[in-house]
């Protein structure tokens, strides 16, 4: 459904960039001598088109293979908000690595795989959006198809989406599937199997493809703007290159925290306590009695010069 982009936007004909539009005429060879008065100028309308930005360049294939990519991711999910999400974060992973994507072969095609796997990641599964069932389609029939394509394995309903949605031949759904020819041959068996099991009138291969056109193009799903997609891609870098610099300078001040208080030489550790035995318990003074206290006010009320017994003569 998107291979034609690659005509017009980044295939990389003989001798020209490859964000240069290919109707643009390749230069003529250099002409010296007598060939150079016979030469004419060319014409302002034939004059060489300026070469496309990456920028422009990605909105073109964004435009153009956005809209039936959406579709596509639909019928692999069965949820409309995941199908955005995936195409998004899949043009997104492009925008990132646009020097790679802008060279590859199939560029329509990196997409379409990488808004696959996000969109059929086990973990989908464990957000909280995505534990509920969406609204299903209004007709029967559409309904009936979508329950048969969602109870499929993943590899196998995307293997049929591939080869009987997309129309790509076997050994490109093999490629994109990253698995070997027979496998692909017996994983798109089995979903055909199940599905004209479950829907007779989907037997013959043309008519299931005509269906799944049909039951795609009954959800009116729009994608984002290109410059959108292009901006929440790169506040996503920006975010996890500030991330990764906090983590990082946090493990170097950890680090160096650790280097400077941990200890520069072994210390034995202190033995435990233990009980001295012998020892009497200390008694706790009782209260004095009349002549103790009687005692005390004396000793405290004499001075230094009595009583005679404790003063010493003078000789």
């Amino acid at each position: 459904m998107c291979r034609s982009i690659y005509d017009y936007v980044l295939f990389r004909p003989k001798g020209r960039p490859v964000t240069q539009n290919p109707a643009t005429r390749l230069p003529s060879p250099e002409v010296t001598g007598p060939q150079r008065e016979h030469t004419d100028p060319l014409p302002e309308s034939e004059s060489p088109a300026a070469p496309l930005t990456p920028a422009q360049a990605f909105d073109a294939l964004y435009a153009f293979c956005s809209p039936a990519l959406v579709r596509q991711t639909y019928l692999l999910t069965g949820r409309r908000e995941l199908a955005r999400e995936s195409v998004e974060r899949a043009f997104q992973l492009a925008w990132e690595r646009w020097p790679e994507v802008a060279v590859d072969r199939d560029p329509a095609g990196w997409v379409r795989a990488m808004a696959y796997e996000f969109a059929l990641s086990p973990w989908q599964h464990l957000r909280p959006r995505h534990r509920h069932p969406e609204a299903p389609v209004a007709d029967p029939s559409d309904r009936a198809l979508m329950a048969v394509l969602q109870k499929l394995p993943p590899p196998q309903r995307r293997t049929l989406l591939l080869y009987d949605g997309v129309g790509l031949d076997l050994p490109e759904t093999a490629a994109e599937t990253e698995a070997s020819t027979p496998t692909t041959a017996g994983r798109l068996l089995r979903a055909r199997e199940v599905v004209a099991t479950r829907l007779p009138e989907l037997s013959d291969p043309g008519e299931l493809h005509r269906r799944l056109a049909e039951l795609a193009s009954t959800e009116r799903l729009r994608a984002a703007v290109p410059r959108t997609v292009r901006t929440g891609g790169e506040r996503r870098v920006r975010f996890w290159t500030r991330a990764a610099i906090a983590v990082t300078v946090a493990l170097i001040g950890t680090t160096a925290l650790t280097l400077r208080t941990a200890p520069t030489h072994y210390e034995p550790p202190v033995a435990p306590g233990a009980e001295v035995q012998g020892v009497p318990a200390r008694v706790a003074q009782g209260s004095l009695s009349d002549a103790e206290l009687k005692l005390r006010k004396k000793l405290r009320e004499a001075t230094a010069s009595g009583p005679e017994r404790l003063v010493p003569d003078g000789r």
